[in-house]
C-alpha cells in the first residue's frame, strides 16, 4: 500500500515537470526562433516478488511468468525540437535574417560562443550587427572594401566602420559619342563647330570637362579637337587636352564608312594622373534628322567609365549571408558574411537563454570558423524572421492530459491514505 503513495507522489512530480515545460513553450509562442520542448515518461523500477520459471517435466508443472510490482513513473527526457521550423514573419527590416536550413547563426557573448536561431539583429553604437542581447554576430570580414574575406577565423560582423566609409577613385579610360550629327545644323550654317564636354574622373577622383569641337569640312566630312580643361564650369590653367581626328561618313548610308576611335590625353600637371582616354565614336550617324550627339564616359558596354571617391549610403545582407554596402558613386562591395554552424545532433545542443545555445558533447563539436550558408545547402531570407515553432493546439491538448493526469495521481495518493486510514482503524 506505500508503494502505491511513492508512485502517486512520482506521478505528480513527472506530470508537475510536464506541466512546467508546457506552460514554458507557450509563454514563448511569439518569441522570435524559440524552439519548443517535449517531455517524455519512463517507468520506475520495478520489484520482483516471484521470478519467472519454465516447465519442470520432473514436477509435471508449467511455467509462470514473473510477478512485478512497479513502483511508478520517472522524467525519460526533456527533448528540443531543434530542427522543426517557426513561420515567417516579414519585418522589412534590414538586418533581420531567416535561416533556411539546419544550421545556426553563431555568436559570441562575453567572451564565449553560443548559437541561435534568432536571427533580429540590429546594429550597436561601434557599427557591429549584434543580437537584441548584445551578442555580436560573427562571420568573415574584408579589411577594406570589396577586398577578399578573411575566411580562416570568426571576426564580429561590422556594417559600419571607418574603414568601410570610402571606396577608392578610379581614373577614366575611356569614353564613347553617340546619337546624329546633321550637315544642315544651324551652327555649321553659321560657320561655328557643334561643342559637347567629355566629362572625367583623375585618378584621385576629381571631376574634369574636355570640351570636344565637332566643325564640318564638307556633307560628309567632320574633323575633331578639344578646346580647354574645366572645372565645373571654370578653365583649368596649366592643363592641356589634345585629340584630334576626322569622321568619314558613308554618303549613301549615313554612317560612318570605318569604326573611328581616338585617344585623348590631358597633361600638364603632375597631380593630374590619367592615362590616354579612347574615345569611340563608332555609333554615331549623319541622317537628315535633329543633331542630337551627346557622350559619356566608358566604352558603350560601360566599362572604364571610371569614379569618384564612393561614400557608404547603405548597408544590406544577401541571401548569401554576404554584407553589401552601397557606396553613391555606383559601388557595391561586400565588407563581411554570416558565418553559420551545423552539428551532426542538433537536438543534443543545450538551451542556455536568450535564444542560445551551447554546444555539448552530444551534440558534436563546433570547428571554431563556421562556413558559408551556400556549403550546407541553406540560405537566408533577409527581411523575414522565423518565429516560434510552438504548436498551440498541441500544447493546449498536452495541457489537458497532463492536468487528468495530474489529476489521477491525487487520486490515486488520496485513496491509499484512505485504505491505510482504514486498515489503522481495525486496531480500534
Amino acid at each position: 500500500m506505500m508503494r502505491s503513495l511513492y508512485s502517486g507522489v512520482s506521478g505528480l512530480k513527472v506530470h508537475q515537470t510536464k506541466m512546467d515545460v508546457i506552460g514554458n513553450n507557450i509563454s514563448n509562442v511569439n518569441t522570435v526562433g524559440f524552439k519548443a520542448s517535449r517531455v517524455t515518461f519512463s517507468e520506475l523500477f520495478y520489484q520482483t516478488t516471484q521470478t519467472a520459471t519454465g516447465p519442470n517435466a520432473e514436477t509435471n508443472t508449467g511455467g509462470q511468468n514473473a510477478k512485478q510490482i512497479g513502483l511508478g513513473a520517472s522524467l525519460a527526457s526533456i527533448s528540443v525540437d531543434v530542427t522543426g521550423e517557426g513561420g515567417n514573419q516579414s519585418t522589412n527590416r534590414p538586418f533581420d535574417l531567416k535561416i533556411n536550413g539546419n544550421s545556426f547563426f553563431i555568436v559570441n557573448s562575453n567572451g564565449s560562443t553560443y548559437f541561435t536561431k534568432a536571427g533580429n539583429f540590429a546594429k550597436d553604437e561601434a557599427g557591429n550587427l549584434v543580437t537584441d542581447t548584445g551578442a555580436f554576430v560573427m562571420g568573415y570580414v574584408a579589411d577594406t572594401p570589396g577586398a577578399s574575406l578573411q575566411t580562416d577565423q570568426l571576426r564580429p560582423i561590422q556594417v559600419y566602420a571607418s574603414k568601410y566609409v570610402n571606396t577608392e577613385p578610379s581614373a577614366t579610360s575611356a569614353a564613347n559619342f553617340t546619337g546624329n550629327i546633321n550637315k544642315e545644323d544651324s551652327n555649321f550654317a553659321s560657320n561655328l563647330p557643334i561643342t559637347r564636354n567629355i566629362y572625367v574622373y583623375d585618378n584621385l577622383g576629381y571631376q574634369y570637362g574636355v570640351q570636344v569641337q565637332i566643325s564640318k569640312v564638307s556633307d560628309t566630312e567632320y574633323s575633331v579637337k578639344t578646346n580647354g580643361v574645366y572645372s565645373g564650369t571654370k578653365l583649368v590653367e596649366g592643363l592641356n587636352a589634345t585629340m584630334n581626328g576626322t569622321l568619314t561618313f558613308d554618303a549613301s548610308t549615313g554612317k560612318l564608312a570605318s569604326d573611328t576611335k581616338l585617344d585623348l590625353s590631358i597633361t600638364g600637371s603632375d597631380s593630374f594622373t590619367v592615362d590616354p582616354i579612347e574615345v569611340d565614336f563608332s555609333k554615331i550617324t549623319s541622317y537628315g534628322t535633329e543633331t542630337t550627339i551627346d557622350s559619356a564616359r566608358g566604352t558603350y558596354d560601360g566599362e572604364g567609365t571610371g569614379k569618384k571617391v564612393g561614400v557608404m549610403t547603405s548597408v544590406g545582407i544577401d541571401a548569401s549571408g554576404n554584407v553589401v554596402a552601397a557606396y553613391d558613386n555606383g559601388d557595391n562591395e561586400i565588407i563581411g558574411q554570416i558565418a553559420v554552424a551545423t552539428f551532426s545532433n542538433p537536438a543534443g545542443l543545450e538551451k542556455v537563454g536568450q535564444n542560445m545555445f551551447a554546444a555539448t558533447l552530444n551534440s558534436g563539436e563546433f570547428n571554431g570558423i563556421g562556413q558559408d550558408i551556400n556549403a550546407t545547402g541553406g540560405s537566408f531570407s533577409p527581411g523575414v524572421l522565423e518565429m516560434s515553432n510552438v504548436d498551440l493546439a498541441t500544447e493546449f491538448t498536452d495541457m489537458i492530459v497532463t492536468q487528468r493526469g495530474f489529476q489521477a495521481n491525487s487520486r490515486v495518493i488520496t485513496t491509499s491514505d484512505t485504505m491505510l486510514e482504514e486498515l489503522l482503524s481495525l486496531k480500534r
